[in-house]
């Protein structure tokens, strides 16, 4: 884990403890020569910095530096990794403290337990080798969640987030995160971002992304109300097409003097069919009327999309493109819970054809960057790895959401390589909101990466040489290039 962060000390349980021990060579290849390589690599970049340049941490987090509330509110709650496979095996989510607020010390220890009771479910998943990394190395935890040792655990990880090097300011430095991103809306006024550039006893980093989907879907019910807030915002009138751009642009702006480097777009699709102006504004107007049709609100919304790409070419902003997600999959758990509760599902995604409007108009300008992420597996190596082997601005994008796990990153590497090398790639992106599990994350990463480069080597198609260079590379020089950090 970077930063060295280990807890001393052995955990007193009774007799017949099944033990929680994370096997120092976890995730490296089987084969004992190529694992010794894949060990010395890891070694030379186990402890270099985190750069997180995608997430969904609460800023505020680090500006009141509290402690954290208990245990079940850090790890379980907010995670919806973790809550969703709970829901799936009949623990409702309300059980999980999901949507209830602060939760009373018998709550939290009640939805404790129950995850401790389910802790089966999580085998083979990434999210069982996150919480186990977690508990061993960032909470000292030795024995395995189950029915007998969940409040033994709780009452542990409890007593060490009351001492002071647990807050989340300590924990930031032990983690050794040099840049930290979080995601924004761009009607914010950054204060979290601004308290924390302006508190001589903070020196870590971090930064806004510009986060507009809302604002450019005019299906979304309230889109004319979100246009007038944004206007606001800007100080711009927003009562035209052209207002609403500058408006855009102003608070893009707002956000890059605020030390935003990428903008963050996670659509249903990717096309980015340009209208010409007149259409764009006319389509507009009717928007804000209530008076557009579905057909002419995602134009609009293609449209916004290669106007986002033109607005980056001229103000620097990192373009960032998750697109191809059904959200809120179940309308009631929606209604009652709210978003991000573990019920976005992926859809098929089309990059060539959408993206080819964009990239014929900023595909090879310097100022332009764009990072093309996925949650469709197929089209790394059909069509992401080969738009990022031509066009100098795109990046592929890590593997992030149900993609984020050993086999598929694998996959990954193993599909884009080939392809558009190592330098067209991002660097690992975390994209959490569970901030204890953006350390064992990277980890993960580094050492899936490690392995890869082990195996190339004794496949002697790289040096060993060129794989101890590349495998620094991708962890600070990759993330720091695309997302110009």
């Amino acid at each position: 884990m970077s930063g060295n962060f280990v807890v001393s000390g052995d955990v007193t349980a009774p007799g017949g403890v099944v033990p929680l021990r994370p096997h120092p060579d976890r995730l490296f290849p089987v084969d004992p020569g190529v694992r010794a390589l894949a060990r010395r690599l890891y070694e030379t970049v186990r402890d270099l910095p985190i750069l997180s340049p995608h997430g969904h941490v609460d800023p505020f987090l680090l500006v009141h530096d509290e402690a954290f509330a208990d245990p079940a509110s850090l790890l379980i709650t907010p995670d919806h990794y973790v809550t969703r496979l709970l829901h799936a095996s009949g623990v409702p989510l309300a059980e999980l403290g999901v949507g209830r607020g602060p939760l009373s010390e018998e709550q939290a220890r009640a939805v404790w337990r129950t995850f401790c009771e389910h802790w089966a479910v999580f085998r083979g998943t990434p999210v069982r080798y996150w919480l186990e990394s977690q508990l061993a190395e960032i909470f000292g935890v030795t024995e395995r969640p189950g029915p007998d040792s969940a409040d033994r655990i709780y009452d542990q990880v409890a007593e060490r987030l009351a001492d002071e090097a647990y807050r989340p300011r300590a924990l930031f430095r032990r983690f050794d995160i040099e840049v930290l991103a979080t995601t924004d809306d761009p009607c914010s006024d950054l204060a979290a971002h601004r308290a924390l550039a302006a508190d001589p006893d903070w020196p870590g980093r971090v930064i806004p992304t510009f986060r507009p989907d809302r604002y450019l879907e005019p299906t979304r019910a309230g889109w004319d109300e979100e246009v007038r807030r944004l206007g606001e915002a800007a100080d711009t009138d927003v009562g035209d097409y052209d207002g609403y751009v500058r408006a855009l642009e102003a608070r893009r702006r707002y956000f890059a003097e605020h030390g935003a480097t990428s903008c963050d777009h996670g659509h249903p699709d990717v096309r980015t069919d340009p209208l010409p102006l007149a259409e764009a504004a006319r389509i507009f107007r009717a928007a804000l009327a209530g008076e557009a049709s579905e057909a002419e609100a995602t134009a609009f919304r293609r449209h916004m999309i290669c106007e986002s790409a033109r607005m980056s070419c001229e103000d620097g902003l990192v373009m960032t493109l998750h697109p191809s997600v059904r959200r809120n999959h179940h309308t009631p758990t929606s209604r009652r819970y709210g978003p991000d509760t573990g019920h976005d599902i992926p859809l098929r995604t089309e990059f060539t054809q959408a993206l080819q409007p964009l990239l014929d108009r900023h595909g090879t300008d310097p100022d332009f960057r764009l990072v093309l992420f996925t949650v469709d597996e197929t089209v790394f190596s059909r069509e992401i790895a080969p738009l990022a082997g031509f066009y100098p601005a795109v990046y592929v994008g890590a593997p992030w959401w149900f993609l984020d796990a050993p086999d598929s990153i694998r996959r990954f590497r193993r599909a884009v390589t080939e392809t558009a090398g190592f330098t067209r790639t991002s660097g690992f992106v975390d994209d959490t909101r569970a901030f204890c599990s953006v350390p064992v994350r990277h980890d993960m990463s580094r050492r899936l990466d490690c392995g890869v480069l082990a195996e190339l080597v004794a496949e002697h198609r790289l040096e060993e040489d060129e794989a101890f260079e590349t495998a620094v590379e991708l962890v600070v020089v990759r993330p720091r290039e695309a997302f110009r950090l």
